[in-house]
């Protein structure tokens, strides 16, 4: 398949591979952002190929990860109290609020249901006018634009029972947060391409002359982080700092305007709640004013609520790159996909859950 089986051509791999044990004279530590990359990285091994002075550690670029307990717990507030129609992705349901979980709160009898695409959810609630229907839209800048679309679908019916409630999260900020965090030690990042399609690179600029750390926009593929790596290295070896782009095939520089016109007509930008970490400033996007009959916040009039977990997870040191999952004394024991004590272990972009996975495919220390 065009752009895909050549970038995972072993010939290739090999190849960068090569290039990183010539140029690699000293430990360097590089972290990858977005959960896509953790996990490719882990399932196909190449945490135990590379050199040893290479260390990757894994960023807290994973939606369902870093949603807080507290928006959890008010999506099930909501299906449960409230009895609205609750629609999430799927990889929302196991993740653990405070007293349980979306899959837990279903099985007790809350109308949750899973959707593909929040247009599903807008459908739905053209379908059941006597019911409320609330999309719970989590993510990156990526999946931003289809939520904002679904807000101006709404309105552009009528519909009057369809709303979001939403957590999406900015990852720029976020890697500000990390540089300014004195417990990380990061010297280069891997930003991540699917969110670079959408937003474009200009908002990585000024970090990189701000903190003189290379950032190279990378793909998900195998030789995609091969090359981006090697790509971040020969910078990091000649004491350079730039702002590289490896998804040439997918990232232009501009990004996608017409998206990003969708998503600034639907949110302003505000302050966001990560889970393990904090709040960071200027790291989310909210509703705006002019859309207030479909944010879900305020029309069910929800309080502002902030959970911390109590149950000893280690999700933050995680996120932030300062522990790997495996380093972690609950992973595999007290902690598995059936019984997570956090959300790392169920998500599909989890650091946690690509270790326990693909453990058998070569997690070292990398």
């Amino acid at each position: 398949m065009k752009y895909l089986s050549e970038f995972r051509d072993p010939a290739l791999v090999q190849q960068y591979l090569d290039t990183l044990h010539r140029i690699v004279t000293r430990p360097w530590t590089i972290m990858e952002i977005c959960g896509g990359q953790t996990h490719s990285l882990v399932k196909h091994g190449i945490l135990t190929m590379l050199p040893k002075q290479i260390t990757m550690v894994h960023g807290p670029g994973c939606p369902v990860c870093v949603t807080p307990l507290g928006l959890i717990d008010e999506a099930i507030y909501l299906a449960e109290e409230k009895g609205v129609i609750l629609c999430s992705f799927g990889d929302m349901l196991r993740v653990p609020g405070t007293g349980k979980s979306l899959l837990e709160a279903k099985a007790g009898g809350a109308d949750i249901r899973i959707v593909y695409s929040p247009l599903e959810a807008v459908q739905l609630a053209r379908t059941l006018p006597e019911k409320q229907v609330v999309f719970f839209a989590v993510g990156f800048e990526t999946t931003a634009p289809a939520n904002a679309l679904s807000v101006v679908h709404a309105e552009q019916l009528g519909l009057t029972n369809y709303s979001v409630l939403a957590s999406h999260v900015l990852v720029p900020p976020a890697m500000e947060a990390i540089l300014g965090d004195p417990e990380t030690s990061i010297d280069a990042f891997l930003a991540a391409g699917h969110v670079c399609t959408i937003m474009g690179m200009e908002e990585y600029e000024p970090i990189v002359a701000r903190y003189q750390v290379p950032i190279v926009v990378t793909g998900f593929e195998p030789v995609d982080l091969l090359q981006g790596i090697t790509m971040a290295v020969r910078q990091l070896e000649a004491g350079k700092a730039r702002l590289e782009n490896q998804y040439v095939r997918v990232v232009q520089k501009e990004g996608n305007r017409h998206a990003q016109d969708t998503i600034h007509s639907v949110f302003d930008v505000a302050d966001r709640e990560w889970r393990g970490i904090g709040t960071i400033p200027a790291s989310g996007y909210a509703v705006k004013n002019a859309y207030a009959a479909f944010d879900a916040r305020r029309k069910f009039e929800l309080s502002p609520t902030t959970a911390e977990t109590n149950n000893g997870c280690m999700a933050g040191a995680i996120l932030k790159g300062i522990m790997k999952p495996a380093e972690c004394p609950y992973f595999g024991v007290t902690c598995t996909p059936e019984k997570p004590m956090g959300a790392p272990m169920v998500s599909s972009e989890g650091a946690c859950a690509a270790y326990y996975h693909y453990a058998g495919a070569g997690v070292g220390e990398g």
